[in-house]
């Protein structure tokens, strides 16, 4: 290999300086067969405008043309393609009438790329039926490949042509109606018509890239492989103008098409038969009001049914805030509203004071959206609004006006009913954190500020809570069980160790509780988490729901507290308590109060 390099290098040493001087064809021919077009096509063209006679250097300038054409961007460089596909031929053609068989016995060293084993004879020999053979197969080859070439670029130059007059058509839609709610509520015929059009130009852009990428693949390597990628157009202001490359191997086109044929279904389907339902669904609205009016009676389920009826999603998908749906919202609240008010007629006097605060949790929620929807729709721009509803506005309203008078009323209905109901629920949510006995009220809460006469240590959810009171600085314990009125109930106070469980102990103080599974019998159990004369100071109070306390005993235990159960059998109170090694130790009081000899559970 090193030698043949060595010896072109030399041969074109030689060729270049005597470039103005006669070609040797036989010098020249190293260049050739070595395949070094690029060296050799000068000195080529050279020998062959001094000599016509030589088919073998035809042959090669065929073999050139042909190789440039291999090389041509089909696409970018197709009439240069073509131009040298056209030369390869004549070169070929001018090869192939010059070619006898006296040329092939006197070159046959220029023809042994042709040298094959004889079938008959059995021997290694160049024929000039084989060499012809090959020159007929690349021209028709090349003449066909350029067909191809022309088809190509044809296709290619209609897929980019009618893509951009597709874009062009859509880009006047765009410009004229600005968004997707205009698009659609203020569509008509006209456009009806150019939306088709813009699918039908689009449509012959996707066939012309299809023949396109059809006669690529008869071509071979085309040097591109481009694939369509179409993207949806779901924004008329944000999407479908960008521009496209269609020499990219992923073509990311707009799909016009897609888009205008949707469009046009909705309008033709969806949208122009809407305009005359809106009105029937705002009549039906107005039927269940006129129903709750005169028979006082709530509509929910009525409504429920109304709201299944309407394709909220549709109107939707055409304008992200319709006029008619907040309308709608605001009148469907309403009667929302004011059917909570009827459901909860009969259960307004009671006593339960956590039912009433439920009740009014609901009708707080339920005003607070017509509030919310009524104050959206006061503040809209009603004047563009009816522009794009003028049917729906005309026909149910009459005018504009009278719409806007409809809002301004049913706002000013919600701001008093929420301020009203806002106040209802302030006033029971406080009581409900009370339980008022006889003498005083009772917090059901922790969190009472410093310095509170009661603080609560127990405190189950709607059962019962227990703790300290206190008057002055002396504290007795107190017990209060918890009923839905927040009135009434077992109420007690027991003595506690009042040198222990002071103000000042408080947050070394902890309690436990245990009752029955009837609620009839509860155990209090207040303890300090500091030794006193290396015990733990306990008070247990026992109290019957309806007798009231039973008794309340001090006690000290060698280790903390941990769990009080109650035993029904015995009557007593089991009392577990454990130390930070892991050790435990149950303690029994007994049904009156006294503690009983108790027995280690390691």
């Amino acid at each position: 290999m090193v030698r043949i390099l060595l010896t072109i290098l030399c041969f074109v040493s030689l060729l270049t300086p005597a470039f103005g001087q006669k070609v040797k064809y036989k010098d020249l021919f190293v260049l050739l067969n070595a395949k070094q077009y690029d060296q050799a096509e000068p000195f080529l063209r050279k020998y062959l405008a001094e000599n016509d006679d030589n088919p073998n250097a035809y042959l090669f300038m065929g073999i050139i043309f042909q190789e440039k054409a291999a090389h041509n961007d089909v696409l970018k460089h197709t009439e240069i393609m073509i131009n040298n596909l056209d030369s390869a031929v004549i070169f070929y053609d001018k090869a192939y009438k010059q070619m006898d068989e006296k040329e092939i016995k006197r070159n046959d060293e220029y023809y042994q790329a042709y040298n094959r084993r004889d079938l008959r004879t059995g021997k290694f020999g160049v024929k000039l039926s084989d060499v012809q053979f090959d020159i007929e197969k690349k021209m028709q080859a090349l003449k066909e490949r350029k067909v191809l070439v022309r088809e190509l670029k044809t296709h290619y130059d209609n897929a980019e042509s009618r893509y951009a007059k597709a874009q062009f058509l859509f880009k006047d839609i765009q410009l004229k109606y600005g968004n997707v709610k205009t698009l659609f509520l203020r569509s008509d015929e006209s456009m009806i018509s150019n939306m088709k059009r813009v699918a039908q130009v689009f449509d012959s852009a996707i066939l012309a890239f299809k023949s396109y990428k059809d006669i690529s693949a008869t071509f071979g390597n085309t040097g591109y492989n481009q694939e369509l990628d179409l993207k949806e157009i779901t924004s008329l202001e944000n999407d479908g103008t960008s521009s496209a490359d269609f020499m990219q191997d992923k073509l990311a086109l707009w799909d016009y098409k897609r888009w205008a044929d949707n469009t046009i279904a909705g309008i033709e389907k969806e949208v122009l038969p809407m305009r005359e339902n809106l009105i029937s669904y705002d009549i039906e609205i107005n039927k269940l009001r006129e129903k709750l009016k005169k028979d006082s009676v709530s509509v929910k389920n009525d409504l429920t049914k109304l709201v299944d009826k309407i394709l909220y999603t549709q109107l939707k998908k055409y304008d992200p805030n319709p006029l008619p749906m907040d309308v709608f919202g605001m009148k469907i609240a309403e009667l929302e509203y004011l059917s909570e008010l009827i459901n909860n007629k009969p259960f307004r006097d009671s006593a339960n004071i956590k039912l009433r605060l439920g009740l009014i949790e609901k009708e707080l929620e339920e005003i607070k959206k017509l509030d919310s929807v009524s104050t959206k729709l006061a503040a809209r721009d009603l004047e563009t609004d009816v522009l794009d509803y003028n049917h729906f506005v005309n026909s149910a309203y009459g005018t504009s006006a009278v719409l806007k008078s409809l809002v301004k009323t049913t706002k000013d209905f919600a701001d008093r009913e929420k301020e009203r109901k806002e106040k209802d629920f302030e006033r029971l949510s406080g009581a409900l954190r009370w339980m008022v006995s006889e003498t005083d009220s009772i917090p059901l809460f922790k969190d009472v500020p410093d310095g509170s006469k009661f603080k609560p240590l127990v405190l189950v959810e709607e059962k019962f809570t227990a703790g300290f009171q206190y008057v002055d600085t002396v504290a007795t314990g107190y017990f209060s069980t918890i009923n839905p009125a927040r009135k009434g109930g077992v109420s007690v106070s027991f003595p506690i160790n009042n040198n222990i469980f002071t103000r000042n102990r408080l947050p070394v103080t902890k309690a436990l509780s245990a009752s029955d599974e009837n609620g009839q019998v509860f155990y209090v159990l207040f303890y300090s988490e500091e030794k006193l004369e290396e015990k733990f100071p306990v008070t247990v109070a026992k109290i019957y729901r309806t007798d009231g306390l039973a008794w309340s005993s001090n006690f000290s235990f060698e280790m903390l507290p941990a769990e009080v159960s109650f035993q029904v059998e015995s009557g007593e109170v089991a009392v577990k308590t454990s130390n930070p090694a892991g050790e435990s130790k149950m303690v029994f009081i007994d049904k009156n109060g006294k503690r009983k000899n108790a027995g280690d559970k390691q």
